[in-house]
């Protein structure tokens, strides 16, 4: 008998702990070759004191089997407590969030009879790294950081996963028409990296449209990729779309380790009722299944739910006169699917994972490129301005602070108030200071931190009250900051 595969196992919360009863029970009489080892986490150990909602224990657990299935966590109201999934996986390195999104009509209502894509998410960088700071009484701050690394390890992962299961296109979603430096990093290092896919087409959306298109013509796409808050969003309406979010599954995948879960949340409202669908959360053992190279017994579990929905054993979340025979609970829908091992859908086309075909894909974002010339050439100084001073009058002030530093232009929030503010009533709360070493940006000189730091010294003189510095590069020569609008 072959050894079994350890893996971690986190019942959650609400219906976390029914759901994931049902799917262990599906997967024993599946004879799947697994050695579960249970953690807690969620809301119990967040009152413990742990703020993360995992215990230090568990990490250990974790580092040995580096496999988890993870039933939905509950995080408790107030201040202070850190999202349990963000840092299950910025610590294990979980760069990529991969959603299938499939229809199973006629039996599921959907929006749309065709739909089987997937949304493949960078999972650590963007808005969700968590660095988020109040400035002012009024301004709030949350920091956008990708790196071309993360860029390239989640694009590189895309096209290794559309060739492994044999998918046809990927579609990369961004917004660099605005954000031109970090979503414009995504875009350009998705087209490098597709040159190395000659047989894999592949396109680019600006992710207002392309999100449209999910929603209208979810058919035209096969492997979406995309960033963080965008790919969170994009799975879900996605994931509604092919017919409820109740049933999609999730992996997290890194290179060392990976985390399987239901999308959905822990809906406590309706925990311990025996009424919560467990399809999700299974679909997400299924997906661990051929990670770990059980592909037979995962699709032996995939074709008994299939044929499940095909006979109309439905939970109350998916039940329809139309298409369903019977309305079942947790325990009985388990129960129907675990009857049907064995069997193959008619309806719908059967699950065939081969052996070996889905070896794990790691993906490092180390594409060779030479170091860029870095240079400091200026600084942007942002100033609480509670007392509401207008902008000339700031000018006036900070205009002869440096010899090496001159005064360029005054934004707030993005927006020029001065020079020439065309604007009558200017948002003045908020101000940032651009000092350059020449108004050309053609002729950029190097300047010093210690120039720089002589002007912060310059400005506590003044009484200005600095939040925050934010220092501008050239890199060969190209500038490393964005124009404020009207500069």
């Amino acid at each position: 008998m072959s050894i079994k595969t350890p893996i971690t196992v986190a019942y959650g919360d609400g219906i976390g702990p029914e759901i994931m009863q049902a799917t262990l029970d599906i997967l024993t009489a599946a004879h799947a070759n697994i050695a579960p080892e249970l953690i807690e986490v969620g809301e119990k150990i967040y009152r413990e004191g742990y703020t993360s909602g995992i215990p230090d224990a568990a990490w250990d657990t974790l580092k040995r089997t580096k496999i988890l299935l993870k039933g939905p966590i509950t995080t408790p109201q107030g201040g202070g407590y850190k999202s349990l999934n963000v840092t299950l996986r910025k610590t294990l390195s979980l760069f990529a969030n991969v959603r299938p999104c499939l229809t199973f009509t006629p039996y599921i209502k959907s929006h749309c009879a065709n739909i089987d894509l997937v949304v493949v998410r960078e999972n650590e960088e963007d808005c969700y790294a968590g660095i988020e700071h109040r400035q002012t009484e009024e301004v709030f701050q949350c920091l956008k950081l990708l790196s071309r690394p993360g860029c390239e390890r989640i694009i590189q992962y895309a096209f290794e996963y559309a060739r492994k299961f044999n998918r046809h296109k990927v579609s990369c979603l961004s917004k660099d028409n605005i954000m031109k430096m970090t979503d414009g990093l995504f875009h350009h290092v998705f087209n490098e990296i597709a040159e190395d896919y000659p047989d894999i087409q592949h396109e680019h959306l600006i992710v207002d449209i392309g999100t449209a298109l999910v929603a209208s013509n979810p058919e035209r796409f096969d492997v979406i990729v995309t960033l963080n808050l965008y790919g969170d969003i994009i799975s879900d309406v996605a994931a509604q779309i092919a017919g409820s979010v109740g049933l999609a599954g999730a992996a997290n995948i890194g290179n060392q380790m990976a985390m399987f879960e239901a999308i959905h949340g822990s809906a406590p409202d309706i925990a311990g009722k025996d009424i919560a669908n467990p399809s999700g959360l299974l679909n997400a053992a299924i997906q661990m299944l051929i990670h770990i190279n059980q592909p037979d017994t995962a699709a032996i579990i995939e074709n008994a739910w299939l044929t499940t929905l095909e006979d109309g054993i439905h939970t109350g979340d998916i039940y329809s006169a139309e298409h369903s025979q019977q309305k079942v609970g947790t325990r009985a829908f388990a129960l129907a699917v675990i009857e049907r091992l064995g069997r193959t859908p008619a309806h719908f086309k059967p699950a065939n994972y081969q052996s070996g075909a889905y070896t794990k894909i790691e993906c490092y974002g180390s594409r060779p490129k030479p170091r860029s010339q870095k240079t400091l050439v200026g600084v942007d100084i942002f100033i609480d301005n509670p007392k509401d001073i207008d902008g000339e009058t700031l000018a006036a002030s900070l205009s002869q602070l440096s010899e090496k530093l001159t005064l360029i232009i005054i934004t707030s929030r993005g927006l020029k108030i001065w020079p020439d503010s065309t604007i009558e009533a200017p948002y003045l709360r908020h101000c940032c200071c651009r000092f350059q070493s020449t108004n050309d940006l053609s002729k950029l000189k190097p300047v010093s931190h210690h120039d720089i730091i002589q002007l912060l010294n310059a400005f506590e003189t003044l009484g200005h009250d600095v939040i925050k510095t934010e220092n501008l590069y050239t890199f060969d020569g190209q500038l490393g900051f964005s124009l404020a609008q009207g500069q």
